[in-house]
């Protein structure tokens, strides 16, 4: 029999027989790692214990220690064992598929009747006493149509629609556990007794079109989580719980800050305190490009297809495109718009994003290397056709504003730019309430454009200026765009959630395409690196972030309404008025609540729409020109004087970047 050479990570090497298991391997190596073994990595692949390896590789033997691959396997299987406990609570039913998610899995079910709360929990029930079985898995490679006529006798259609889609030169891998089968890739553990029992949960139940098509079948998709133990379990459903109670849209119904309706799908109608949030922020970042020196401009939102065709966007990304065709000989209101004269008809788009408009800006008029770098910023509305199945309150919508900017520059300069951005964008999230984030470097994809001489270049300078400012990153190796390498910024909020917000990519792919240049020192034209770059990413995104990490509390001085002048009497109502004008003037957002009503139910209200500072006004306080204060979350209130209150209160309503100045 042929031998094979199998490489440890310790670097010595073995020989076996061709076709050895990774379970002998483990056998070979050690009793008691046999036991543990649930896996194997071979040549960067996961592996199954049952499957050969017929060829030299290099191998590892995974436990439960080995945290990626045991969660993997973990969720894997409970897939299988749900869709086990289904078929034997309800024969009947009919099963597709169920791969891992993140933190679980879910499995898709062909059943007439709706699954319900009470189902979820006796599927639990027979799961657990499934995996009490310790039932063995085993596994098998079958011919094509010997596997057909297996599901076509057990009437599962979609198993066999599953296999006819699966590539010829694919094995096709029968999964037992114990008696119940399933089609599955794997890999997969050794017995049923390996999934911790009291660390997963069935989560909720949503309808979904098998194969995502909605022509076809309405399916149930069960989900569910798991970890590697019980405390882990009860971490994340506790953060459930939070994010629950955190949730932007709830949030945004009781602080009235914004809807969304049918008539405009991903589209916001924001209301005055959801504005006035937007704004403020807005406002705070245009004083921060400024003072970056950044120089903001204004693109079209319609644009020609003949720019999208050039900057490579039309072939690439027309399915994320609003379009608009506008028959240019219409010169008449009473016209049909329906009517199109098809030879004068003019397609554009909704710019999904802004940079092809940018470099059309910087491309007016001679640019010498003298007025690079040039960094162009724009709070730029854009429009992108997401699936509605994806659209989630504002955090993914379909029209948003970027803070967008791009920066034009040598090669010699990306370095200096990108050490500058990330201090820019440390100094922002700090005071928008985010100590720390982490950096993701992703380098040059497999498939790209550009000599290795400049990926090696400009790779070396994004690196050099993470060193520079004493930042520690990540690396993503391949994850760079085909055109340039490029940073992602993650923020962590406070139930541990992490965002992707902030990017820093290099490209001088689209300069090359819309002919931007420069004249450089020697006299002669050159190209222009573009940097793209975002801290917030979207307007609308970030907001919601903040809602969910602030639960709702927001910064006093980003606060919608900062503070309610509640009367307690109505003799205190002209005071009232007389308190809000004074911190008005001072810059705080304040109003009047005069009505006849019980200061308790004031308070309560005002509490629940989030308002940071209320202040109670009654007879003493009229006499004595003073306020009680009551903050949000906190049950002591203060007598303050009015002339302190302004003082105070107007000084914590300055933003971050204005204090001091």
């Amino acid at each position: 029999m042929a031998q094979i050479s199998l490489t440890f990570p310790d670097g010595n090497a073995r020989e076996y027989d061709a076709g050895v298991t990774p379970a002998e391997v483990a056998e070979s190596i050690s009793r008691s790692l046999s036991k543990k073994a649930i896996s194997a990595t071979v040549d960067g692949r996961h592996w199954d214990l049952q499957w050969p390896i017929e060829a030299d590789a290099g191998i590892a033997i995974n436990t439960m220690a080995d945290r990626a691959p045991a969660l993997e396997l973990v969720r894997h299987d409970l897939a299988h064992i749900m869709a086990r406990a289904v078929q034997e609570i309800w024969p009947d039913v009919k099963v597709t598929i169920g791969p891992v998610i993140e933190n679980g899995w879910y499995y898709d079910f062909d059943r007439a009747e709706p699954f319900t709360p009470e189902d979820l929990g006796a599927i639990e029930k027979k799961m657990k006493e499934i995996i009490n079985k310790r039932d063995p898995v085993r596994t098998e490679v079958w011919e094509r149509d010997v596997a057909i006529k297996y599901y076509e006798d057990r009437g599962e259609p979609y198993k066999v629609e599953l296999i006819e889609a699966i590539p010829g030169d694919e094995p096709l891998r029968m999964y037992w556990h114990g008696d119940w089968q399933d089609l599955c890739r794997g890999p997969h553990l050794q017995h049923t007794g390996q999934v911790p029992a009291d660390a997963f949960k069935l989560m909720s139940v949503a309808g979904a079109y098998w194969r995502g098509d909605s022509s076809r079948a309405m399916l149930q998709r069960i989900y569910g989580v798991a970890f590697p133990n019980k405390e882990e379990l009860k971490a994340h459903l506790h953060m459930l719980e939070e994010a629950a109670k955190r949730d932007h849209r709830k949030l945004g119904r009781e602080m009235d800050l914004f809807h969304m309706q049918e008539e405009a799908p991903g589209q916001v109608f924001w209301h005055p305190n959801g504005w006035t949030i937007y704004t403020t922020l807005q406002d705070y970042m245009r004083r921060k490009q400024r003072a970056g020196g950044y120089k903001e401009i204004n693109t079209p939102q319609v644009v020609d297809r003949k720019l999208w065709e050039k900057s490579g966007h039309w072939d690439k990304y027309q399915h994320h495109m609003f379009i608009v065709e506008v028959d240019e000989s219409r010169d008449g209101e009473e016209d049909d718009a329906s009517v199109k004269n098809k030879a004068e008809t003019r397609i554009n788009a909704l710019k999904p994003m802004n940079c092809p408009c940018h470099v059309q800006v910087y491309n007016q008029g001679l640019k010498s290397y003298r007025d690079l770098p040039l960094r162009l910023a724009e709070f730029g509305s854009c429009n992108r056709f997401e699936p509605s199945g994806a659209l989630h309150g504002i955090m993914r919508v379909r029209g948003f504003t970027q803070d967008d900017a791009h920066i034009f520059c040598t090669e010699e300069q990306i370095q200096q730019e990108c050490a500058r951005f990330i201090e820019f964008t440390a100094d922002i999230y700090r005071e928008l309430g985010f100590d720390s984030f982490e950096i993701a470097f992703a380098t040059r994809p497999e498939k790209r454009v550009g000599t290795e001489e400049s990926w090696d270049y400009v790779e070396g300078a994004l690196e050099n200026a993470i060193k520079a400012v004493g930042r520690d990153y990540r690396l993503e190796p391949g994850d760079g765009a085909f055109y340039g390498p490029k940073l992602d910024f993650y923020l962590t909020d406070a139930i541990g959630r992490v965002w992707q917000c902030g990017t820093f990519q290099v490209d001088p792919n689209l300069p090359e395409r819309l002919d931007a240049n420069y004249i450089a020192a020697d006299g002669a034209k050159h190209r222009p690196f573009m940097l793209h770059r975002a801290t917030l990413g979207s307007f609308e995104r970030f907001i919601g972030i903040l809602i969910e990490n602030w639960e709702g509390k927001l910064p006093f001085w980003l606060a919608p309404r900062q503070v309610v002048v509640a009367s307690i009497i109505s003799e205190a109502d002209d005071y009232v008025h007389e308190v809000v004008a004074a911190l008005t003037a001072a810059g705080v957002r304040a109003e009047a609540d005069v009505r006849n009503e019980k200061i308790n139910y004031k308070v309560r209200e005002h509490s629940v729409g989030k308002v940071p500072v209320i202040l109670a006004v009654g007879a003493r306080e009229v006499e004595e020109r003073t306020a009680t204060l009551r903050r949000l979350g906190e049950k002591q209130t203060s007598v303050v004087a009015l002339e302190e209150l302004v003082r105070d209160l107007a000084a914590e309503a300055t933003p971050p970047d204005l204090r001091g100045a």
